[in-house]
């Protein structure tokens, strides 16, 4: 064989050979249909699976927010609505079972708020004399009965007064009531004198008939004279211990949770506590003044009870907006009943400008934007209050929406509280 031939073969079988190797390279249409589970014409298999994309076809809308095939179904702005108001159901059983637990302890609820409050008026007392080396117990005790020694002053001051004047306060009222019966004889509705009596008789009819509700009022005027005197002793335990180791009940609280909220929870609370004392110390300075304008006004004029009126006016300015207002309408009233219409018309304006002075001048001069609350909020905030706790839930109700409204806005902030400077850092390095 000669060389030509020998080197056609070789070309040969190395054509050959990369053929077979190509062919065994190349897929096998009919066993990747076997594999894939698609029917082919050779080798029918099972249908596609309802997953699987079939060519030609058009895919079924879906939308980010639905999870099966019937909810693509509802309309968009259904589900959003649907959506919201499971979420609002939820939330309006969590907090109506809140008020109904507020409700059932506010025997104890109104005091520990009542301890708050007056926590965060003498808290800076209290550091005032940490700052002169006072201990701490120490500092706390002087200033708590330094508080107790003022209101029982205030209050010996304010009975002695009161029934000092009662005897002539009398009987300007009987002069009075004469001079309302001359006025409904004589004047536009000339009353008779049979009218007078009969009417005068119903209204002694009525009381008659409901003399049996005035009863239980007084028993449970009792029942809450016992709740008064438990509430008391409660605020004066826990004013004593919020003031001593207020610090210290906080870190606990904190503690309690996750690690990651620990320091976000804690800069809204101390920023809770800064508005809270602002917001009292604030309220209490405007109560001040609005009862030395008054006063002094019931003193030029010689009203009965200046004082007592204006410690009066002094404890209705803490519920804003009405209080201090209610309290200037005794005044009124004592003045009509003492000194005539014209004096009580007088006074009555004396209370609306001092009234208007205090908000327009001195709630936003004093408190400033840390604690401005909207009127409205206030409002249904007292309203609130007055039906889930009477008064005290009206005294609590403003400080506690002021609370919650810095609160909120801190947890809400997305910038990352400062480090504690006695907080430790711990860094792990790579071994």
């Amino acid at each position: 064989m000669s060389r030509f031939e020998r080197m056609r073969g070789r070309l040969r079988r190395a054509y050959e050979s990369g053929r077979e190797s190509a062919r065994a390279r190349r897929p096998d249409p009919d066993r990747s249909a076997e594999e894939s589970g698609l029917a082919s014409p050779s080798a029918p298999g099972p249908a596609a699976p309802p997953t699987a994309t079939v060519v030609g076809a058009e895919p079924a809308p879906v939308h980010a927010s639905t999870t099966s095939q019937d909810d693509v179904e509802v309309p968009h702005a259904l589900r959003i609505a649907a959506a919201w108001c499971w979420r609002l159901i939820v939330v309006g059983i969590v907090t109506w079972s809140l008020l109904k637990i507020v409700g059932t302890i506010r025997i104890v609820i109104i005091p520990l708020a009542v301890a708050l409050l007056l926590s965060a008026l003498l808290a800076p007392a209290v550091g005032w004399l940490l700052r002169a080396r006072l201990p701490r117990s120490l500092a706390t005790g002087v200033v708590l009965v330094g508080g107790l020694a003022a209101v029982i002053g205030t209050l010996t001051l304010v009975v002695n007064e009161f029934i000092q004047g009662v005897p002539k306060l009398s009987e300007k009222s009987s002069q009075g009531v004469r001079q309302i019966q001359d006025w409904l004889k004589t004047g536009p509705l000339h009353l008779s004198d049979g009218q007078l009596n009969r009417y005068i008789d119903e209204a002694q009819s009525w009381i008659n008939g409901n003399t049996e509700k005035f009863t239980s009022g007084a028993l449970n005027t009792a029942a809450t004279l016992a709740e008064v005197l438990t509430g008391t002793v409660l605020v004066l335990f826990a004013t004593f211990f919020f003031l001593r180791d207020g610090s210290k009940i906080w870190r606990f609280l904190v503690r309690l949770l996750p690690v990651n909220a620990r320091w976000k929870v804690d800069d809204a609370g101390r920023a809770s506590w800064s508005t809270l004392g602002a917001y009292v110390r604030a309220t209490v300075l405007v109560a001040f003044i609005d009862a030395v304008g008054i006063g002094i006004f019931l003193v030029i004029f010689d009203i009965p009870f200046a004082f007592p009126l204006a410690a009066l006016v002094f404890l209705g300015a803490f519920i804003p907006i009405v209080g201090a207002f209610l309290s200037g309408v005794v005044a009124v009233l004592v003045a009509l009943v003492d000194s005539g219409p014209v004096t009580a018309l007088v006074i009555l304006g004396v209370v609306i400008g001092v009234q208007q002075v205090e908000g327009h001048v001195l709630q936003p001069l004093i408190m400033g934007r840390a604690v401005a609350i909207h009127p409205l909020a206030v409002i249904i905030g007292i309203a609130a209050g007055v039906v889930l706790a009477g008064i005290a839930g009206a005294l609590v109700a403003v400080p506690l929406i002021a609370v919650l409204n810095t609160a909120v806005r801190r947890l809400a902030a997305r910038t990352v509280p400062d480090t504690p400077p006695d907080a430790v850092v711990v860094a792990s390095h790579a071994p």
